[in-house]
């Protein structure tokens, strides 16, 4: 088994455990860093409580902690790559991935998907504030 499958496949195993994870970011940084992401994302919980308003561009990053890439009920415009990410590798967001992922989305994908021709719908690179702004994310989502 490649390093690759055999690391994808540690991950699905672990991706419960390790999505609960405490994330290691400042998430009072990640609020101020989330305004980069905000043209794209909203956070918007089930109830319609609107933490950032909704944006036509990008999913809802409500719930993003732990949930399957390329998933998310209601948004249609996931590239494929990310969908086969999800639902053919089980890449599902945690720590790791969501920072992999953002600081360069297209090629993350191909090393996920093993796909050389992987493209993510997201351009922005993200440097330096990953962390946070996941640690920020992650206070957003169902209660355990």
């Amino acid at each position: 088994m490649s390093k690759l499958k055999l690391s994808s496949f540690a991950a699905l195993l672990l991706a419960p455990a390790l999505a609960h994870a405490e994330p290691t970011g400042d998430a009072a940084a990640g609020e101020q860093n989330f305004r980069q992401c905000a043209s794209c994302h909203g956070i918007v919980s089930p109830d319609g409580e609107v933490t950032h308003r909704a944006a036509p561009t990008g999913p809802n990053m409500w719930g993003v902690s732990g949930r399957q890439a390329g998933a998310y009920e209601g948004y249609t415009r996931f590239s494929n790559a990310i969908v086969a990410a999800g639902e053919e590798h089980g890449l599902v967001w945690d720590e790791e991935s969501f920072v992999a992922y953002v600081s360069d989305p297209s090629g993350y994908l191909r090393d996920v998907t093993g796909d050389a021709r992987a493209r993510s719908n997201m351009n922005h690179r993200l440097r330096g504030s990953a962390e946070d702004i996941y640690a920020y994310l992650a206070q957003f989502g169902p209660a355990e």
